[in-house]
């Protein structure tokens, strides 16, 4: 009697333990169908519409300014305040759907003519392409240290000049081989960007590569 009752006991474990399994896997499936964020919001290009980005990046380029402007003595006509930059950035982005802000600090040294140190904070705001390109407008303010003027001219003890600095750029990054973007994992992207000092008393090329983790 009791080798009956064990083997009805076996059947119905060996039927109850399939249903069940089957069961389980059923409400998962539909749980993770029910938590998925297919509504979430989403970039222009599908992915994340909204993260924090910091980034760091190495720039090169050449500023030339105008005879005088923001206090700087004039200098003798056919003498260019000029001189070729090595610039260290350090900012943070912050995507909002299709457009992002963001905020910048940079360093440059000047390697040849007239500029010795700059020092820069920067607010920016622009157009998301995609999730790797970014297209920007920036304001901010530049502290100018000069090396030298023309030959008899006499500025300040420290040669030191500040003022508003305005300007547009973009960045353009790989996504497509694989490198992440603005809110994906860390990658490179290729920055262009020109910029003005003070009353357009300058113009200022640069052109570097940007790392964000």
């Amino acid at each position: 009697m009791r080798k009956l009752a064990l083997a009805a006991a076996v059947a119905a474990v060996s039927f109850a333990v399939p249903a069940f399994a089957q069961d389980m896997s059923t409400t998962a499936t539909t749980d993770t169908s029910a938590t998925a964020p297919s509504d979430a919001p989403r970039a222009p290009d599908g992915t994340r519409a909204f993260g924090i980005e910091p980034y760091f990046g190495v720039m090169g380029g050449w500023e030339q300014f105008s005879r005088q402007g923001a206090g700087i003595p004039a200098q003798p006509r056919g003498y260019k305040l000029d001189g070729a930059l090595v610039e260290g950035v350090v900012g943070v982005n912050v995507p909002l759907g299709p457009v992002f802000v963001g905020a910048e600090g940079s360093v440059a040294k000047g390697v040849s003519g007239n500029i010795d140190w700059q020092y820069g904070a920067y607010g920016r705001a622009g157009f998301r392409a995609g999730d790797s390109g970014l297209f920007y407008g920036k304001v901010g303010y530049r502290w100018n240290n000069f090396d030298h003027f023309a030959p008899g001219v006499v500025g300040d003890t420290k040669y030191d000049y500040h003022g508003v600095v305005y300007g547009v750029g973009a960045e353009i990054g790989p996504k497509d081989i694989g490198l992440g973007g603005i809110t994906g994992n860390s990658g490179l992207r290729f920055r262009i960007e020109a910029t003005t000092f003070d009353k357009a008393h300058s113009f200022r090329p640069m052109a570097g590569v940007i790392a964000h983790f």
